[in-house]
């Protein structure tokens, strides 16, 4: 089995059971003993999991929720999860009640859903997780673009030019990207590009929200100029040297502290079963 499909599956497993022995995984990835003792150190490492006396342990509670996310989306929620929702905290905070705001898709944009919850906005989003979490919790009105689900961005995209986007203004973009750089926003998945280019031309300011290994993202599509930015909002990890560029180039950067998950019984309100704890995936979603 390859690396990383081998990492994944012993995430998902210790997601399903929450701890293993070295002998049971050893049976469950068809591997041998030293090889799954390397994959635990080297997971153990990056705080994907936890090592215990023979064996590892999920490093997250059993959690509900997000019954339709990929699997990268689910892996890329658990990737710098507590710095992602210090970052949504705040930009919805910049949120005013009677604005029209558009969301796109993406792990932080959709941890903002939590904290919008008593905010009276109207809301456009190409997130299919971000408009179901907010019409089962918030009174804020919700736009969804026509076109087609697509599973693994979690996203809705249209084809066409002349789509419901068109028709909206609104005061505040939200968006995830996949990396930065002084060329600009970065991404990695071309089906994204013309959506999100689409997005952005119908909102007054672009507000990048972004953890700090964002920074060190590298990306083959550039999806907009560091001139079109208003602020980026990341956490107090990113480097001063990051955060000073962004700054010579007329973005203001504001940085969050890392902010503690809920517990599971809180996450337990968004609804059908999906493992927080997720799984080790290539990354697409932001």
């Amino acid at each position: 089995m390859i690396k990383h499909k081998r990492h994944k599956r012993l995430l998902k497993l210790l997601a399903e059971h929450q701890n293993a022995t070295v002998p049971q995984l050893v049976d469950w990835l068809s591997a041998s003993p030293a090889t799954v003792r390397r994959d635990i150190g080297w997971l153990a490492e990056r705080n994907l999991l936890t090592r215990t006396r023979g064996g590892a342990a999920s490093r997250q509670p059993k959690v509900r929720g997000l019954a339709h996310a990929s699997e990268t989306f689910q892996h890329n929620m658990q990737c710098n999860a507590e710095r992602k929702r210090g970052i949504a905290r705040y930009a919805a905070g910049m949120c005013s009640d009677g604005e029209t705001i558009i969301i796109n898709g993406g792990t932080t944009t959709f941890m903002m859903a939590e904290f919008l919850v008593h905010q009276h906005l109207k809301i456009l989003t190409n997130s299919f997780l971000m408009a179901e979490r907010l019409l089962s919790t918030s009174e804020n009105e919700i736009i969804l673009p026509g076109g087609k689900v697509y599973r693994e961005q979690n996203v809705i995209l249209s084809p066409f030019d002349n789509d419901i986007t068109q028709h909206h203004y609104a005061a505040k973009i939200f968006m995830g990207v996949y990396g930065l750089s002084l060329l600009g926003l970065l991404e990695a998945d071309p089906l994204l590009i013309q959506a999100e280019k689409r997005l952005i031309s119908q909102a007054e300011q672009l507000i990048v929200l972004a953890d700090s290994a964002k920074f060190s993202r590298k990306a083959g599509l550039i999806l907009c100029g560091l001139n079109r930015v208003s602020a980026v909002i990341t956490d107090t990890h990113a480097s001063d040297a990051a955060v000073q560029l962004l700054e010579q180039h007329g973005v203001r950067v504001i940085t969050t502290e890392p902010e503690a998950l809920p517990d599971a019984a809180a996450y337990a309100s968004y609804g059908a079963a999906f493992d927080l704890s997720a799984m080790y995936a290539p990354e697409i979603s932001h």
